[in-house]
């Protein structure tokens, strides 16, 4: 089968952080939240190609990626937009990509900021069984948190009801963004958009199409991140640092307080500084700051300040 890593968006919501990024390069730990999934992908045997898709905007950064990367199975599938106001659509994107690639196989499709803790094997030997479209189920055990998701309603494992993003969930569990598809399904990929059905959410798509024929749910539990926004990606990097924090020994740090989830990139400067909970990109500096739940992009100058949940963008100078 093929995989389809799902990379075209334009993160609007980590700005500035990710104005002239993917967000899928944000680091996680040593790696960034790509590597990751590309690694996933790569040590499963059964995966033949993964076709990255993006947009014509970051497609020169996929490419020096892989171009510097080890990796066997990604290649770029590049739709064409520029900006946000010029997407087509998850959906819409997955029908131009499965026509514009002459996809004919089963397809694992994933979303690009996925952070998650399943194997991908176990996924499929799932998939398998069933012998039909499944998708990968998460509690997040909140209501309001739900809202922000896909909310799923099972019968056992079989999918009976979707709901995109409800302002009242009927429940907590939620599609994750990955979903196995049988090569027989992926026509009906044209059906939906040909019908004018709404080409932006995948869950718009397996709520019609769990109408139509059998579709399945599997549900794990461990941890999920969807990398979305300052929150969610701070939540992802505790979860891979684990308490601890990451000091690169280019780093220069003076007389600070590096408390537990930061991670200090290199050639930073942290000087009579106190961080918790913070990512601080290269090349930035930090003199009598305290920083906490923050992310500092590249070349950053801050001093003299406190910065509680902020997003600092590349080469701020505050104060001026």
């Amino acid at each position: 089968m093929n995989a389809v890593v799902l990379a075209g968006g334009y993160a609007t919501r980590l700005w500035p952080i990710t104005r002239h990024r993917p967000k899928m390069f944000l680091p996680l730990g040593g790696a960034t939240v790509l590597d990751r999934l590309y690694a996933k992908l790569e040590a499963d045997d059964r995966i033949e190609t993964v076709y990255v898709s993006t947009n014509e905007r970051f497609a020169p950064d996929f490419e020096a990626h892989l171009a510097d990367g080890d990796y066997d199975k990604p290649r770029l599938s590049i739709e064409e937009t520029h900006a946000e106001d010029e997407k087509l659509g998850v959906v819409g994107a997955l029908g131009q990509l499965v026509e514009r690639e002459g996809v004919d196989d089963d397809l694992l499709v994933i979303a690009g900021d996925n952070v998650f803790d399943f194997s991908i094997a176990d996924f499929l030997e799932y998939f398998d069984r069933r012998e039909g479209p499944t998708i990968a189920v998460y509690d997040v055990g909140d209501r309001e948190r739900a809202r922000s998701y896909g909310v799923v309603d099972l019968e056992d494992d079989r999918v009976v009801d979707f709901e995109e993003k409800p302002d009242d969930p009927p429940g907590t569990r939620v599609s994750i963004g990955c979903y196995a598809f049988p090569r027989e399904t992926l026509s009906l990929l044209e059906t939906y958009l040909e019908e004018g059905n709404d080409p932006d959410e995948p869950g718009w798509f397996v709520s019609w199409l769990q109408a139509r024929e059998p579709t399945y749910a599997y549900a794990f539990d461990g941890s999920w991140f969807d990398v979305g926004t300052r929150e969610s990606y701070l939540d992802a990097v505790s979860w891979q640092l684990d308490g601890e924090s990451l000091v690169v020994d280019s780093a220069t740090v003076e007389n600070a307080t590096i408390g537990s989830n930061v991670h200090v990139m290199a050639d930073a400067t942290v000087v009579d500084a106190d961080l918790e909970r913070a990512v601080v990109f290269p090349d930035a500096t930090l003199e009598g700051t305290t920083l906490q739940r923050s992310i500092v992009d590249d070349g950053a100058t801050l001093g003299d300040r406190e910065f509680v949940e902020a997003m600092i963008g590349e080469y701020t100078r505050i104060p001026k």
